[in-house]
C-alpha cells in the first residue's frame, strides 16, 4: 500500500494507514433555493429578515444549512447564532474545524452589522479575524457565537463576537469590517 492510500473492503470498512480501520459515513441534508432569502435580505429591514431567520417564515442561506448553525436570536446590534458540533465538523486533529467557527463568526457579526440597516442597504465582509482559545470537540454541546455591532456608518461598519460553549466558557473571539453597500 502507498504512502497514504486507503482500500475499500466488502464489509464497509476501509484500510487506512498504518492499518487502522474506518467506516465511512454519510450525511444528506437539504437546502432552500438562494434566490429568496437573498431578495429578502436585500429589500427587508435588517432585523425584520433577521426575525423571519428566527420564526421560519424566511428560510437559512444554504452555508447554514452546509454547516447545520443558525440564527437563535437577534436585536439591533446583536444577532446569536447556534449549533451543536458534529463529527462530520472535525479536523485532521479530531477538533471542530476552524473554518466552521470562522463561517459562524461572519455571519453572526455581518447580521449584527445588517440588524442597523435599513431596506435596500446591504453589507459585505470586508476583513474578518479570528483568535482561537480553546479546541471544540464533536458532542462538546452547544456552542453559541454572539455578533455585536460596534459602529455602523455610512460607508462602513465594525463588530466584534464571542464563541462560547454550554458552561459559557469562551472559546474563541472575532472582529470584522463590512463596507456598507448603499
Amino acid at each position: 500500500m502507498s504512502h497514504g492510500s486507503s482500500v475499500a473492503r466488502a464489509d464497509g470498512f476501509v484500510t487506512a494507514r498504518y492499518g487502522r480501520q474506518v467506516t465511512e459515513r454519510q450525511r444528506t441534508y437539504t437546502w432552500d433555493d438562494p434566490a429568496p432569502t437573498s431578495a429578502a435580505n436585500r429589500d427587508m429591514h435588517g432585523l425584520d429578515f433577521l426575525r423571519g431567520l428566527i420564526d421560519g417564515s424566511i428560510p437559512h442561506h444554504p452555508t447554514s444549512r452546509t454547516l447545520g448553525f443558525r440564527v437563535t436570536e437577534a436585536r439591533e446590534g446583536w444577532v446569536e447564532v447556534s449549533m451543536e458540533p458534529q463529527e462530520f465538523h472535525a479536523n485532521a486533529v479530531g477538533s471542530m474545524h476552524g473554518g466552521v467557527i470562522a463561517t459562524m463568526f461572519d455571519t453572526a457579526m455581518g447580521f449584527s452589522v445588517s440588524s442597523t440597516l435599513e431596506a435596500g442597504v446591504g453589507y459585505t465582509t470586508l476583513d474578518l479575524q479570528v483568535r482561537y482559545l480553546r479546541g471544540i470537540q464533536a458532542g462538546s454541546g452547544v456552542v453559541r457565537v454572539h455578533g455585536i455591532c460596534e459602529y455602523s456608518g455610512r460607508r462602513t461598519a465594525t463588530a466584534r463576537g464571542e464563541a462560547r460553549d454550554e458552561n459559557d466558557r469562551l472559546l474563541a473571539t472575532a472582529s470584522t469590517t463590512c463596507l456598507i453597500l448603499r
